[in-house]
């Protein structure tokens, strides 16, 4: 196994562009395996679509230390290199701590960091920032910088003498600042990879990767994991199950972990289908993930066949489960920033009204009492929307929180029939068996 961890020493420092620039360069030489570092949905989305190989998130708090070397060992199966994408700066995790944070994934798997460093405005203190970051903690392998942001040739020779003088740590790349790429972003992040999008960023990405870094020796650093000796798992081929689920997924719901998906389908064959085109199809049971339902409402609205087919399923007893934008569109209606109001499946009883400013960001644990969907005892997971579900006075709830906001009054996971709805993101490594139990 051969891998990097690519870190940044805070966020938007460009370890986002560094990581596809690598991905595309080392994609046209060898096979690589893509991973995330957090609940990210949207740079995986990126990876995957250079790589043409799913892209995996890691997260400790969700998934925990074992969760994340599986999926790390069994996703690496086949590829000659693996490049993790960091999140914020190297160190930082939950609250004060380095819990869940890069560094914190860096020790678990023992992989080395290549460290991107925004030097604009700076010279020989990009040194001392980067031998901090070395130093802090002696157990993280910063085995590389690359220097981001380059004024000029001038600039960047007296940043590498700087740093030849003090640290014996290299320098692998230089990126001008001239040849920052930038890419179109809005209220959850970056666009979607399948947004708008002909892969017409992979050739200036692999252009600046071959034009500003130095990839050999970027992949001799990798080469220091497979001295390591981690160990792969290979996974089994799905077999023919007698569960259909049916997956909601198209432009409006597209935020899917890889690892939930291959576990539905190790228990329950998947029908993928789209609410803004096609009927419902011969399904078991649904499953709705987040998205942007709030930027397809009207089209979603306009699709009253396939609403009233999901309303008369969940009436009949069908297991449902929604995940935010999923959760959303399962409720009564949708009202957007200039107070239309939009009809939508009319499963769970709320009305959802997007907002200008955020509402719930971070990690969440909750309390989890019985239900058709998620088995009863703990679940953690993440939320973030700007939107707020205003609920019926006698909604009940399968989800008590411990951390993070939900619906309503510390609550979440809204129930109704056999169909539960939640701000709450299920984490990669979610118990599937419990849904797919329910639909059989």
């Amino acid at each position: 196994m051969s891998a990097i961890l690519i870190a940044g020493t805070h966020s938007g420092v460009g370890k986002t562009t560094v990581t596809m620039a690598l991905l595309a360069a080392f994609t046209r030489r060898c096979t690589v395996a893509p991973f995330k570092i957090g609940p990210d949905y949207i740079d995986p989305s990126h990876h995957t679509a250079i790589c043409g190989r799913p892209s995996r998130n890691l997260d400790i708090f969700m998934m925990g230390e074992d969760g994340v070397s599986k999926t790390f060992a069994s996703a690496s199966a086949g590829a000659d290199i693996c490049v993790i994408e960091g999140a914020m700066g190297l160190y930082d995790g939950m609250g004060d701590t380095d819990i869940a944070s890069a560094a914190h994934i860096a020790r678990v798997l023992d992989v080395p960091v290549i460290l991107v460093v925004d030097v604009k405005g700076m010279s020989r203190s990009a040194a001392a920032l980067i031998k901090g970051y070395c130093d802090f903690d002696p157990r993280i392998n910063v085995a590389g910088v690359i220097l981001n942001r380059v004024g000029s040739p001038k600039h960047g020779e007296m940043i590498r003498t700087a740093i030849r003088q003090e640290l014996s740590v290299p320098v692998l790349g230089e990126i001008p600042k001239s040849s920052r790429i930038k890419l179109p972003s809005r209220h959850l992040g970056l666009y979607m990879a399948h947004e708008g999008y002909r892969m017409d960023y992979v050739p200036a990405l692999k252009e600046l990767a071959e034009n500003c870094m130095d990839l050999p020796a970027i992949r001799d650093i990798a080469e220091q994991t497979r001295e390591r000796g981690i160990e792969t798992e290979i996974g089994e081929d799905p077999a023919k199950h007698d569960v259909t689920i049916g997956i909601a997924r198209d432009p409006a719901f597209c935020f899917y972990y890889a690892d939930m998906i291959d576990s539905l389908n190790r228990h329950a064959d998947l029908v993928f289908f789209s609410p803004l085109a096609n009927d419902l199809p011969d399904v078991d049971g649904l499953y709705f993930g987040g998205g942007y339902p709030e930027l397809y409402a009207q089209e979603l609205s306009a699709q009253s066949r396939i609403r009233k087919q999901i309303r008369d399923a969940a009436a009949g007893g069908m297991p449902i489960y929604g995940e935010c934008g999923g959760m959303i569109y399962l409720c009564e209606s949708l009202v957007d920033l200039e107070g239309a109001s939009y009809p939508m499946a009319g499963v769970l009883p709320g009305e959802t009204e997007m907002t200008r400013r955020l509402q719930a960001l971070g990690y969440t644990d909750a309390s989890v009492s019985e239900n058709p969907v998620v088995r009863a005892g703990r679940i953690r997971g993440h939320e973030f929307h700007y939107s707020q579900t205003l609920c019926a006075p006698d909604a009940r709830f399968a989800y008590r929180m411990n951390r993070g906001k939900g619906i309503r009054d510390g609550r979440d996971g809204m129930v109704e029939y056999a169909t539960l709805g939640s701000y709450m993101h299920a984490p990669p490594s979610f118990d599937v068996t419990r849904f797919v139990e329910s639909c059989g």
